[in-house]
């Protein structure tokens, strides 16, 4: 048993007098913090330390807010002696390092991962994740495109993005937030669609019309197909002909399948005339044109 703790104290010691060179990634224990400098525990013969503005790249890093005793602190070596005996370390390199093996992950595995917008930029807006500067272009920061001056709005909000470009070689970092707001979109829709039924008639608005037919905005994020051959009685040769976009428009829901909705306008022409035919019908039943006139007045309440 002695001789079992003697090899295991054996073993310490070699460890912590093992070589260390420039260059090599060290794990350590945060056991001091200040403001210029962060003291490390590398269960070595000597301390590491870490200055401040070899942290982080990110502008918004505060050293007493977001690190802790106790905390692990992976960094890189940038000398064997600071001048006073200690290692100096820098995390800003070993993340260019790790962070880029961690991003190169999230975008392989298509996950996604919460980072908060630090600034707007030209075309986009800044976010960091794993300490690297990542770049929303105005295009993917939200369903639909971000214009200039509403990018500053984004500022200090937290989003769900995934990584879609990870290119260390050029220390390029790019990410997205609209697959997440999409398939949330998606959920939510489908969650509406499932409560609708076929054949209830409601309104909507001409969002945009193809040579096949009219897409109808029914509201709350869903939207319909009126076929061309269900826009009116009438043969048509294109839906321009007889709707525009911006268009209110009543429609019936004729079908739902795979989450999508078909609708017809011309299914409520036909409900209209066959109103209208059986009023008639009821109409000429009453016998003479004098009296039917006065029973339908009568109905009227007149």
């Amino acid at each position: 048993m002695a001789q079992e703790t003697m090899n295991d104290f054996k073993d310490e010691i070699d460890r912590s007098f093992r070589k260390v060179k420039e260059g090599d990634i060290l794990e350590g224990t945060v056991i001091d913090i200040s403001d210029t400098e962060i003291t490390l525990d590398l269960k070595y013969y000597t301390q590491g330390i870490i200055k401040v503005s070899d942290m982080s790249d990110d502008p918004r890093f505060s050293v007493h807010r977001d690190v802790k005793i106790g905390d692990e602190v992976s960094a890189t070596v940038i000398s064997t002696d600071d001048g006073n005996g200690n290692i100096l370390l820098s995390k800003k390199e070993a993340n260019h390092v790790l962070a880029w093996d961690k991003l190169k992950e999230y975008r392989d595995s298509e996950s996604y991962v919460d980072v908060k917008v630090s600034e707007a930029v030209r075309g986009g807006c800044v976010a960091f994740l794993e300490g690297i500067r990542g770049f929303i272009p105005a295009s993917k920061l939200d369903l639909q495109y971000v214009e200039e001056d509403n990018l500053s709005d984004y500022v200090g909000k937290t989003l769900k993005v995934k990584v879609i470009t990870a290119d260390q070689e050029n220390d390029k970092l790019v990410l997205s937030a609209r697959e997440y707001l999409r398939e949330e979109a998606d959920k939510k829709r489908a969650e509406m669609i499932s409560n609708v039924e076929v054949g209830l008639v409601t309104e909507g608005v001409v969002e945009s019309l193809q040579n096949y037919g009219a897409f109808v905005n029914l509201g709350n994020g869903m939207t319909g197909l009126v076929h061309i051959s269900q826009i009116c009685n009438q043969r048509i040769a294109h839906p321009s002909s007889v709707l525009k976009v911006g268009q209110k428009v009543k429609v019936k829901v004729t079908a739902i399948k795979d989450g999508k909705l078909s609708l017809s306008m011309k299914a409520l022409e036909e409900i209209a005339a066959t109103e209208i035919t059986e009023e008639k019908i009821e109409f000429e039943s009453e016998g003479e044109a004098t009296t039917s006139l006065a029973a339908l007045l009568k109905k009227a309440g007149f």
